[in-house]
């Protein structure tokens, strides 16, 4: 038998002392949602819970900017949502493009080839966008009945713009997918404005939500793309058509849903209405200006150029002589900041730090650039 000598080791530190998180995520959670956590257990079919299911979705359709029938949060973290974007649409064959300039836009490639795809990458540097001429031209050269783009690239920072790419990709035939989950209500991604088909996202960034839902919406023209399919969805879990029917009028069981998951979302979901969305874009830009800025000032140099840059997540030259993971481990143990190193092309060279949601706050940059400035000058 194993001997455990001692469990009470983390938690009573860190109830004292809270992590300020400004890594690409987890971000903060409000007081208000973690309290939301904490009501009473009731059953994923209680007519209490079904009720919330249905004001969840109208406030996701909100956040969305979407009048899609088909949007929720799937259970299960930002990386179930993409795995599910790809599942439902994806047969043996099917040909696919995946366009790809980071750690995440790879990650849907690899689930793509999973699915066993007909797939075609297309590549730029880490740190670039894609142009729409660059798409437009690859897929000339051969069409695609999935096209999948991580509009704010985690692992380096980049904004993608989407302006125009959903009209190249139905000319085509196909349907746009699009990866929200460093964006949705901190950058503006209105859905059906732009034409997308399939946008997911997590809850753990921008919302402000402790990880495990995936903000899920779903058009028409992809929906019907699931109707056509000639084989089962590989992922029973992740079948979109067996989901919705939980998610949908006739609250079909599919699986248990997490109900404090889903009491968090809602209480997340509420706190964006209350705030209002141009509000919220607004106080991400604010604060990103001012972390720039505030860089800029003790010597250090965004990765990415102004005009490409996430405002919800920051990417920061690693200076020439200085030991990344020194600095991150004295943040953590002398101020207690959690910021993060680049990962994939980018490791070693870069610092990730998300000003996202709760996180995105005066208070917390300004601690975080003071930081900086007395660790970088000892």
């Amino acid at each position: 038998m194993i001997n455990i000598v001692n469990t009470d080791i983390t938690y009573p530190e860190l109830n004292r002392n809270p992590r300020i998180l400004l890594g690409p995520g987890p971000s903060m959670v409000h007081p208000r949602v973690t309290s939301a956590m904490t009501a009473p257990m009731i059953g994923h079919l209680d007519p209490c819970f079904l009720q919330l299911m249905d004001k969840t979705q109208e406030l996701l359709r909100y956040v969305f900017q979407t009048k899609n029938r088909v949007t929720i949060p799937i259970s299960g973290t930002g990386s179930a949502g993409m795995e599910a974007s790809l599942a439902n649409f994806i047969e043996d064959g099917t040909p696919v493009l995946v366009c790809t300039n980071g750690f995440f836009g790879n990650r849907l490639v690899e689930m793509a080839e999973r699915y066993r795809a007909d797939l075609s990458v297309l590549r730029c540097p880490w740190g670039k966008a894609f142009t729409l001429d660059e798409i437009a031209e690859e897929l000339k050269r051969k069409p695609a009945k999935v096209v999948a783009i991580v509009h704010a690239e985690t692992s380096t920072g980049v904004l993608q713009p989407l302006e125009g790419l959903a009209d190249i990709v139905h000319d085509q035939g196909g349907i746009l997918v699009v990866d929200a989950v460093t964006s949705l209500t901190g950058i503006n991604i209105p859905v059906d404005e732009l034409g997308i088909d399939v946008c997911y996202s997590g809850t753990q960034k921008c919302l402000g939500v402790p990880p495990g839902l995936a903000p899920f919406t779903v058009s028409e023209r992809a929906i019907e793309v699931i109707r056509n399919r000639k084989t089962k969805v590989s992922s029973w879990y992740l079948d979109l058509s067996i989901i919705n029917a939980y998610w949908g009028k006739d609250r079909s069981y599919h699986h248990t849903a997490p109900v404090s998951m889903n009491y968090a979302l809602y209480e997340g979901l509420r706190m964006v209405w209350e705030e209002g969305l141009e509000n919220r874009w607004a106080r991400h830009v604010e604060n990103a200006r001012l972390f720039w800025d505030g860089l800029e000032e003790i010597g250090l140099k965004p990765f990415i150029p102004e005009a490409q840059r996430l405002t919800t997540l920051t990417t920061v030259k690693i200076p020439s002589g200085v030991n990344d993971l020194e600095i991150r481990n004295q943040l953590l143990k002398v101020y207690n900041i959690e910021i993060a190193g680049g990962i994939g092309d980018l490791k070693g060279e870069i610092w990730r730090i998300g000003l996202m949601g709760y996180s995105s706050r005066k208070e917390n940059l300004l601690l975080l650039l003071a930081a900086f400035k007395k660790l970088l000058n000892r």
